[in-house]
């Protein structure tokens, strides 16, 4: 009998100067601590000059988050690094998925869902934006099934404070 270990996703923010080579720096690092990033987002910080990093990934132990942590604000190019508590920050998700579906299952998706519909026209094949929380996302896919599933896209997660 196998047994399925699930390891907890955490989300590390981070913000660093904004020059070239520091988002490999940094996935290099967590290779080689033998983690695998699960997402990864970058964008402009408020401040001139400086991005801001969400890396997700799945660990249970807090000693092995503290010391990647540790390890990141290390490096010059970081201003600062920390994880975000799951119940004191928000985190998002952004799916485009392309699908074919009946007008009557796509309206009871929509009534579900409230995606937004990016190409109107076209009615044999729907393009539609979702964005939320992974499990919404997870949850669509799910009852869209897979034999109407063409393509999907997803973002990765973003976090924020509250």
């Amino acid at each position: 009998m196998t047994t399925k270990i699930s390891k907890k996703r955490r989300a590390i923010m981070v913000f660093v100067k904004n020059r070239p080579g520091v988002l490999n720096k940094i996935s290099m690092l967590i290779r080689r601590k033998m983690y695998n990033v699960e997402s990864i987002t970058a964008c402009a910080a408020r401040q001139r000059d400086y991005s801001r990093i969400t890396l997700t990934l799945f660990e249970d132990n807090d000693a092995n988050m503290l010391q990647v942590i540790r390890q990141i604000e290390k490096m010059t190019e970081v201003i600062s690094a920390r994880e975000l508590d799951r119940n004191e920050s928000f985190w998002r998700e952004v799916a485009l998925v392309k699908f074919e579906a009946s007008q009557s299952q796509f309206e009871q998706l929509g009534n579900k869902y409230r995606f937004e519909v990016l190409d109107p026209h076209n009615v044999d094949v729907h393009i539609v934006q979702l964005a939320g929380i992974s499990q919404m996302i997870d949850d669509f896919l799910m009852d869209l099934g897979d034999d109407k599933i063409i393509e999907v896209a997803r973002s990765g997660f973003t976090a924020l404070d509250r």
